[in-house]
């Protein structure tokens, strides 16, 4: 038996060299439909949301107990064909061809190209993420009804970033400042002693992490100051959190030799494809630590943390309605009224987005009762 439906995709046009879009976005894209034959459409939507979702489970004797929790930021709907018997509400929009006209329910032989825009909405919500227990997801999701059969869907994903401005957040420009001493006893006698500071907390992707360090090495034996950078992944659900940490990657300094005091300076870099900092989810957290130690043989080794905020790359501007829908469609297939100057789809252009609204630094660990004690964990990823 032949199939009348032979593919069904929907397809986004890139925002940029990176791909990324952010709030108060365009996000053009289009579905293409290829029918083997005359083919009656019941309905035919695409749907744009996002939206947050953790789950995992645990063990408490004999029973299995699920940890699952959602958060909703929004779903928007547009109608290529919409169903007769159901009406469309305010976040649902029906599009119509070039030519200001609904689209036929009955598709000819052939591939047909249905392209549509969305307006990300201009609202504080936290960057695409994908972890062990969760994820934050931005889709597309195209729909396709018929009677008597079963529906089809395809969707794709886009990489969203949380629009954050360095000089206009609090905190992220406050310098961070910390100093610890040693005595060491056994096998290495006298003391060392480690002053560090950066001078900032949030960092964008690609950017230098300077740290600056005073080291007294007081005792027998040479020293190295070594530099971690990890991640802390925390997933919540049902009053209870479950923590994931990485270390990400590490540098060695030059030995302190004996009986030495030097000032070293040291610069990280930021990696490009660095997932940013997630502080503005209420069910997961994505979170990152610097810690600078002094490596000691035989003795515990003194460190400091200082917590750092990852933040996307410097924003690109938002990316525009396209004035065509033949603009949008190019490279994807024919558009099947042929119009090569058609007018807007006849879709509103809404005004400027306002600016988002900054969120506050995450607070310290153990000040907020979503973050219990590290009970399992030592002290080393505190």
């Amino acid at each position: 038996m032949s199939t009348t439906v032979r593919s069904l995709k929907v397809t986004c046009n890139p925002a940029n060299e990176r791909n990324a879009f952010t709030s108060g976005d365009w996000v053009c894209g289009q579905v293409t439909l290829e029918v083997a034959k005359d083919c009656q459409i019941e309905s035919l939507l695409v749907k744009f949301k996002g939206k947050a979702e953790v789950m995992w489970t645990e063990r408490h004797g004999k029973t299995t107990v699920v940890y699952h929790s959602k958060d909703k930021y929004f779903s928007l709907k547009h109608d290529f064909i919409r169903d007769k018997n159901l009406r469309g509400d305010d976040s649902q929009t029906l599009l119509t061809t070039q030519h200001g006209e609904t689209y036929s329910s009955v598709v000819a032989p052939g591939s047909h190209v249905y392209p549509f825009t969305f307006q990300i909405p201009s609202q504080d919500m936290p960057s695409s993420f994908s972890g062990s227990c969760g994820k934050i997801v931005y889709m597309l999701e195209v729909k396709l009804s018929r009677s008597m059969r079963i529906a089809k869907k395809d969707s794709t994903k886009i990489n969203f970033v949380s629009k954050v401005d360095l000089d206009s957040v609090p905190g992220l420009m406050t310098p961070q400042h910390e100093s610890k001493d040693k005595k060491l006893k056994v096998f290495t006698s006298g003391t060392v002693a480690i002053d560090a500071h950066i001078e900032k907390t949030g960092f964008l992707q690609g950017e230098g992490l300077k740290v600056l360090a005073h080291i007294q090495n007081n005792s027998s034996r040479a020293i190295k100051p070594k530099y971690c950078v990890y991640r802390k992944n925390s997933f919540f659900a049902k009053g209870k959190r479950k923590l994931f940490t990485t270390d990400l990657f590490k540098e060695v300094g030059e030995p302190i030799p004996p009986s030495a005091n030097e000032k070293v300076t040291r610069v990280i870099t930021i990696p490009h494809d660095l997932e940013p900092s997630i502080l503005n989810c209420n069910i997961i957290k994505a979170e990152y630590r610097l810690r600078v130690y002094l490596d000691v043989k035989y003795a515990s080794d003194p460190e400091i943390k200082f917590p750092i905020i990852i933040l996307g790359a410097s924003q690109v501007p938002a990316v525009a309605p396209p004035p065509t829908a033949a603009a949008a469609a190019a490279g994807f297939g024919f558009e099947p009224f042929g119009n090569p100057n058609p007018p807007p789809w006849g879709i509103a252009t809404p005004q400027p987005p306002p600016a988002p609204q900054p969120f506050d630094p995450p607070p310290p660990y153990g000040a907020h009762a979503m973050y219990p004690p590290l009970m399992d964990f030592g002290d080393k990823y505190q």
